[in-house]
């Protein structure tokens, strides 16, 4: 079975410059339940559908197809997803990692999050000066939640719906 073991932290933007051209990537999300994500992906050129489990922790099931993006755009015709996200992603290595920089466009214009997947929830990492607050086990920062609540949406006087600090711009 694959398996994710991702955490996840916000990028402060002064501190932070890519290293190279990003890819723009949009996700739609096509089912999203407690059991499962269906997540199809437009990365560049190429074309992804993704199956993920429930969030244990920092880790999940994790399945993931190419498939033709003749499909993918068929998809998104038929299904017609209005909760997608918008972002153009950075990969840059640190240490013996690959950290994965997403500047969110459209209505989470203003959000750059770092993801590193690691073998294991104990593995030992650099972490880079540029990253801030880790919100691992925040949903709001999961993509899918992202495209349902996007983060210009958040309440202006930095409370979330829960009461918990909203404030998630780097300073």
């Amino acid at each position: 079975m694959g398996c994710e073991i991702e955490r996840k932290f916000l990028v402060d933007p002064r501190r932070w410059q890519p290293e190279a051209p990003g890819v723009k990537m949009v996700q739609c999300y096509l089912v999203r339940s407690e059991k499962l994500t269906l997540r199809l992906r437009l990365a560049g050129e190429q074309a992804f559908l993704t199956i993920k489990g429930p969030v244990n922790g920092i880790s999940r099931s994790e399945f993931e197809y190419p498939i033709p993006r003749q499909d993918a755009m068929d998809m998104l015709r038929e299904f017609n997803p209005d909760n997608c996200v918008s972002k153009v992603r950075y990969y840059t290595q640190v240490g013996q990692h690959r950290w994965e920089v997403d500047v969110f466009e459209g209505k989470n214009h203003g959000l750059i999050t770092a993801e590193i997947e690691l073998n294991s929830e104990a593995e030992e990492f650099v972490m880079p000066d540029w990253a801030t607050m880790e919100v691992s086990s925040d949903p709001r920062y999961r993509n899918a939640c992202l495209a349902v609540k996007p983060f210009a949406e958040w309440k202006s006087d930095g409370k979330s719906d829960d009461g918990s600090d909203g404030n998630m711009t780097a300073k």
